[in-house]
């Protein structure tokens, strides 16, 4: 297991810009190994109140937690739900649900209040963005439909995906992956596949775990790494640190180092093998 960051490779004081939509604090985040060296600036979208509140306590004045629904810049119905985290601006598929093992318990309708939604594109006071990672229950290709002006800059994407429609009308896995790979990503992995069994049968290992039906995970997206002539040595950095400290893809974080050593003469993919094969 590598346990060394890569972050020195950046100049110093230089920090990569996370925008984390849908970021109620659950488990620990995937930009936690950059928030612990200093080399990140979250800008947080998160509506809740106590969730929101949680985030501020944790992160603090240094980064920005704002309150606003993201989406297509519409009014929409904001379903609320018994869990909070279920909750969404899409209604749950609850004939699909109750087929399942702790969906239907889970997702049960109490509210709906009418919000409004702001586009990406719209806040320009957020520039330069190197990692997206969306959860927002259903809606996260509206977020991407509409950050056509951030994307072409974005390294790395985190995005929640399902295989099957939890939520009425929601775009689904297949949808998400055609839209990324039209806007210039590379589907690089998955995290956390997740699913449940059919009712009203129980795997040993319990009620929220599957025996084959898989329902959704995070697709993980990264810029193309055919075309890394493409990048800026500043992003090439950047894109390496993701790389190494966020997704653990040690032989990506090598290629875009070798990209960086072809251009400026310097060994630094050959040692950072040296320190993988040692560590």
């Amino acid at each position: 297991m590598v346990d060394w960051n890569l972050c020195d490779i950046l100049p110093e004081g230089e920090r990569i810009h996370v925008l984390d939509i849908g970021a109620a604090f659950v488990d620990e985040p995937p930009y936690q190994s950059l928030l612990k060296a200093g080399r990140a600036t979250i800008t947080a979208f998160e509506p809740d109140d106590q969730a929101r509140a949680r985030l501020l306590e944790i992160y603090g004045d240094e980064h920005r937690i704002l309150p606003n629904f993201v989406g297509t810049g519409e009014a929409r119905n904001f379903h609320q739900l018994n869990w909070p985290i279920t909750s969404s601006l899409l209604s749950p598929n609850t004939p699909l649900l109750l087929k399942f093992q702790m969906l239907e318990e889970v997702m049960q309708p109490v509210g709906q209040r009418l919000v409004e939604t702001v586009r990406l594109d719209d806040l320009h006071e957020i520039q330069d963005v190197d990692f997206i990672k969306i959860d927002v229950q259903g809606g996260e290709l509206d977020v991407l439909s509409h950050a056509g002006r951030l994307l072409p800059d974005v390294l790395l994407i985190q995005v929640e995906v399902e295989f099957v429609t939890l939520y009425r009308n929601q775009p689904l896995f297949a949808d998400v992956d055609r839209f990324l790979r039209s806007a210039g990503f590379q589907f690089h992995t998955f995290h956390s596949l997740s699913g449940r069994a059919f009712k009203p049968m129980i795997p040993e290992a319990g009620a929220c775990s599957p025996f084959r039906q898989l329902l959704w995970s995070d697709a993980l997206y990264v810029a193309d790494w055919m075309k890394l002539d493409r990048l800026d040595d500043r992003r090439l950095r950047r894109y390496a640190v993701l790389a190494h400290d966020v997704l653990r893809s040690y032989d990506l974080a090598h290629l875009i180092l070798s990209e960086l050593d072809r251009r400026t003469g310097e060994l630094m993919a050959d040692l950072y093998l040296i320190m993988h094969n040692q560590a």
